[in-house]
């Protein structure tokens, strides 16, 4: 570079903020960005909810103060325990997920809510599945096609353990994950569903099961009945989705912390024997 010659603003820029060339680098710096919270403020388990309110009641529980309201993803943290609000959709989800790995976790739970997709299913059902359909397009970015998501199965014992132990009843099979949020009018699509002979549809769990995967985080998730879209009569609205939330999610939030408190106590390991 000549005498009276300027370096380029990018290298300025470079030398001053210093760049992110690795993974852990960018994540280390995002996490808090999108949560307002330090990496070392965390715990290492981890509940996932796309409701504010979930995080209220959490908050409420432990007595603990709501982090980064202001910020994409707020949290509160009790017990060990951080509950975070990623929003709603598939690439929300990857890109939690994707942050918490400089967290390390012990085990990530979803705790969301689902479509039912066969009759005998009733609003504030329980659905535990053991594996998801990956229609979400968000998770060929990280595993081929053609591997399955799956749970940590030690994960999803645990939290059927507590839910036995309330004596309450949960479905089990398999959810399909959608990146398509309105589609109960097409009855092409509803035809399509019913060949995949799925239990429950979403937005999240299969991304959450690959990514977790991609990124060795044992996940699982408990996931809420909240609407029965495949009859007109049970498609959501505003005051039946208050109706679930005011009867059905404070036991929801209730369970997935007991079990994952009885993980972290008893020091179960619940990764897969081998990523």
């Amino acid at each position: 570079m000549g005498f009276g010659e300027q370096m380029p603003l990018t290298a300025n820029i470079g030398k001053s903020r210093g760049y992110m060339k690795t993974k852990d680098e960018i994540v280390s710096n995002w996490l808090p960005r999108y949560t307002g919270k330090t990496v070392d403020t965390f715990g290492k388990y981890i509940l996932l909810t796309n409701f504010q309110y979930y995080v209220d009641l959490f908050a409420r529980m432990y007595d603990a103060p709501i982090e980064g309201s202001d910020r994409n993803m707020p949290s509160a943290t009790g017990n060990g325990i951080t509950i975070i609000n990623f929003g709603m959709g598939s690439p929300n989800a990857a890109t939690v997920v994707d942050l918490l790995s400089v967290v390390e976790p012990q085990a990530v739970l979803f705790l969301g809510k689902c479509g039912a997709l066969k009759k005998k299913s009733r609003l504030g059902d329980l659905i535990l599945p053991i594996a998801a359909i990956r229609s979400d397009g968000t998770s060929n970015d990280y595993l081929p096609q053609e591997v399955p998501a799956l749970p940590a199965f030690k994960l999803q014992i645990a939290v059927s353990a507590v839910i036995t132990r309330r004596k309450k009843e949960y479905w089990t099979g398999t959810v399909l994950t959608t990146n398509r949020r309105v589609w109960e009018y097409d009855e092409r699509f509803k035809k399509y569903l019913v060949k995949t002979r799925a239990y429950a549809i979403d937005m999240e769990t299969a991304t959450i099961f690959t990514v977790g995967f991609a990124n060795e985080i044992p996940t699982g998730a408990l996931l809420l009945v909240s609407d029965q879209p495949m009859i007109s009569t049970g498609i959501k609205t505003e005051e039946s989705d208050r109706k679930i939330t005011e009867s059905f999610v404070e036991e929801h939030i209730a369970i997935g912390v007991e079990a994952l408190t009885e993980i972290k106590v008893n020091g179960i390991s619940v990764k897969h024997l081998k990523f």
